[in-house]
């Protein structure tokens, strides 16, 4: 059992502010949001000036508490994700969606951010919109990268036309909940049971 210290008032309230309840520095143009899960919260600094028409759909998704009720949906790493090489080499990532009882209300497709464009990188940490083999076709699937993947970048073959995934954030904190989402149980690439968004909302 854990035992209680007691001090005074004044230091429980310094206690209280100190390094694990401040915010991570942001840069000019980035929007922090916050996801929580069962393991923990990750927090996303949105970057709205370098990645414009994404970050605008992304929180148009969280403003619309969307990914309440959502779920992290996929998981790949090397016991479940078979590489084609040279183009799609081993990759690390998670994947969520909205919730799914409002996925008739999803917003239109969202025409595609390239990284040539936005300077956004996929690396460790990078937040990136999920598409289908259409460039133009992200829509509220996000994912969220635990290994560099220039393969997703512009002119990386892992999408067939070379245009690559749109970057548009990245993970400040939280990164040990990211890799404990990876390692839960899945079904080929399909974490089971999924693992519930219990909310999703700008840190002010």
């Amino acid at each position: 059992m854990r035992s209680t210290l007691l001090v005074p008032g004044a230091l429980c309230m310094a206690l209280l502010a100190g390094p694990a309840a401040a915010q991570p520095a942001l840069q000019p143009g980035e929007v922090l949001v916050r996801i929580e899960t069962q393991f923990g919260a990750i927090d996303l600094a949105i970057d709205t000036k370098r990645a414009p028409v994404t970050s605008a759909n992304f929180l148009k998704y969280v403003d619309g508490r969307f990914y309440d009720g959502g779920r992290f949906h996929r998981a790949t790493r090397p016991d479940n994700y078979t590489p084609v090489l040279p183009n799609r080499p081993p990759m690390a990532i998670i994947q969520a969606g909205i919730n799914p009882a409002r996925r008739g209300e999803a917003f239109p497709a969202i025409p595609l951010e390239r990284t040539s464009v936005t300077g956004l990188k996929h690396v460790v940490g990078t937040v990136s919109m999920a598409r289908a083999p259409a460039a133009d076709s992200a829509r509220s699937d996000f994912f969220i990268c635990l290994d560099d993947q220039p393969s997703l970048d512009f002119g990386g073959l892992r999408f067939d036309d070379g245009q690559g995934a749109a970057a548009f954030g990245r993970v400040v904190a939280g990164m040990d909940a990211v890799r404990t989402i990876q390692q839960q149980p899945v079904e080929r690439q399909v974490l089971t049971p999924p693992i519930e968004i219990t909310k999703a909302a700008r840190i002010k």
